[in-house]
């Protein structure tokens, strides 16, 4: 997957007036999904993928660990792109759905092992219906 088809898949499903939004939502969850994964896993991901996106995988927090829970990652994602909070869910989501298509199963499949069971509806409900946050 090209640069500008992720990023228009993107502001496809998350319904997003602009590429420049698309562009900041995309940035916003990697680089706060890099820096929740440890080790090399975002690098990993980073590698198959174009080189506009793969460096918000690989930016200078990435691998560190940090614990967070769902809500934690999206608080962060909503202060990171600068919109409230169910906008923040909502364009995650979207993200997380288009990552999951761009990289292979077996990566994505990494990704989730590292990741906390609450984070599990992250992926399985992609960007369509509700999701439980608390706020």
């Amino acid at each position: 997957m090209q640069h500008d088809e992720f990023i228009a898949q993107v502001r496809h499903r998350a319904n997003l007036r602009t590429s420049g939004d698309a562009e900041l939502a995309t940035r916003a969850t990697l680089e706060t999904l890099a820096e929740r994964l440890a080790g090399n896993e975002a690098n990993n991901a980073a590698a198959q993928l174009p080189k506009g996106i793969a460096q918000y995988l690989q930016h200078q927090y990435a691998g560190t660990g940090v614990r967070l829970s769902l809500d934690e990652f999206f608080q962060r994602i909503s202060l990171r792109e600068g919109v409230e909070l169910p906008k923040a869910v909502n364009h995650a989501r979207a993200v997380i759905k288009v990552l999951a298509e761009a990289i292979s199963p077996g990566e994505i499949q990494d990704i989730r092992t590292q990741l906390p069971p609450e984070f599990e509806q992250l992926f399985e409900v992609g960007s369509q219906g509700k999701m439980q946050v608390n706020t």
